[in-house]
């Protein structure tokens, strides 16, 4: 006995992304240190040149961002960049954080 089975094909549905997805996933992360009452201002200019490359002059500049102004973005990147620099700072004693960066 032969049974034939009919199958219809019909097109998958696709979802296209909307705008904010798009945008949100483009937008780059930034990693944000914070003031603490510990880190002396010479350790926090120190670990951004270790950590990051900086030249005294920018690492100087972003930890006097972080003393007056409470806080400053040491870098942007992936998401993945973003945690590991994260990761490195809290390694180091500083207080950090990242988010998406603002349109």
């Amino acid at each position: 006995m032969n049974v034939f089975i009919k199958a219809s094909v019909q097109p998958a549905q696709v979802q296209e992304p909307s705008l904010d997805d798009e945008t949100k996933s483009e937008r780059p992360w930034i990693v944000i240190v914070w003031n603490d009452p510990i880190n002396l201002m010479s350790y926090v200019t120190f670990v951004f040149q270790k950590l990051f490359g900086y030249s005294l002059e920018k690492a100087t500049e972003l930890m006097l961002d972080v003393h007056n102004k409470g806080r400053a973005v040491v870098a942007s990147g992936s998401r993945e960049r973003a945690e590991f620099d994260v990761y490195r700072l809290h390694e180091h004693g500083l207080w950090a954080t990242m988010e998406h960066e603002s349109l």
